[in-house]
């Protein structure tokens, strides 16, 4: 598929417009910080995506304020004391010196204990809760996909976990991929099951169609609610990478 991408500016709003074979206008606002994308057909005249920003500009504004206001964790230095989510609720790191092989566990419902080499930096602390972390959610999937399969009539030939930048899920409906944010195991467990039924239903509806839509509410009554309650959760200090 053909792309480019530009910048243009609407009052103190920086929007990249993004050109690719698609036949309507699709815009987006995205976590962490608000960032602003809009992706158009590609013979869309500068004029006419630039009208289209500016009648949005309210819905924008009010995504953004969202972002803004939205409670965020300061930088993590993986030490003892510090606050880390896992499946929507708050624990205490509790690092503890010792040399046989890093692991962590989780003590008193109230504490993730680390258990790390006294030299190890603070990157090898980082990638060790992090693999943790991909561990755990890797746990929710079988159950997960053998419930959703036989409601949704759908069988996915893969599910993966990667750190991605903008979203929470995303599929290949073509090879029956699914891809989900590692960042889905800090969350509650009913908002990774919100965004792999949505992922699911993606593997046979393509677009956020009517049909889409009703399939949601028909599988997933309160996915609205989970959603919204996806967005307010806390989000990491460093922007999502992929």
């Amino acid at each position: 598929m053909n792309t480019n991408s530009d910048q243009i500016k609407v009052g103190s709003i920086e929007i990249t417009t993004v050109r690719k074979n698609i036949k309507n206008l699709h815009l987006g606002v995205y976590p962490p910080n608000g960032r602003v994308r809009i992706a158009v057909p590609l013979k869309t005249s500068d004029e006419a995506i630039r009208l289209f920003a500016i009648s949005k500009i309210a819905w924008i504004k009010k995504q953004k304020t969202k972002f803004h206001n939205q409670e965020r964790q300061s930088k993590r230095e993986y030490v003892s004391g510090e606050s880390h989510y896992y499946f929507g609720k708050r624990y205490l790191l509790n690092v503890v010196y010792i040399n046989p092989s890093p692991r962590i566990e989780i003590k008193r419902k109230t504490h993730i204990d680390m258990y790390v080499k006294p030299d190890s930096p603070h990157k090898k602390r980082e990638k060790i809760l992090e693999d943790w972390y991909r561990i755990e959610l890797k746990k929710q999937l079988p159950l997960l996909i053998k419930k959703w399969e036989k409601v949704i009539g759908v069988k996915p030939k893969e599910v993966l976990i990667r750190k991605m930048k903008t979203k929470w899920g995303t599929c290949n409906a073509d090879d029956k991929r699914i891809w989900l944010n590692l960042e889905l195991a800090k969350k509650p467990l009913h908002c990774l099951e919100y965004i792999f039924v949505h992922e699911m239903i993606h593997l046979s509806e393509k677009k956020h169609s009517d049909k889409f839509k009703e399939h949601m509410n028909s599988f997933m009554p309160k996915w609205k609610q989970y959603k919204e309650e996806l967005n307010k959760q806390p989000l990491s200090y460093n922007e999502w990478n992929h």
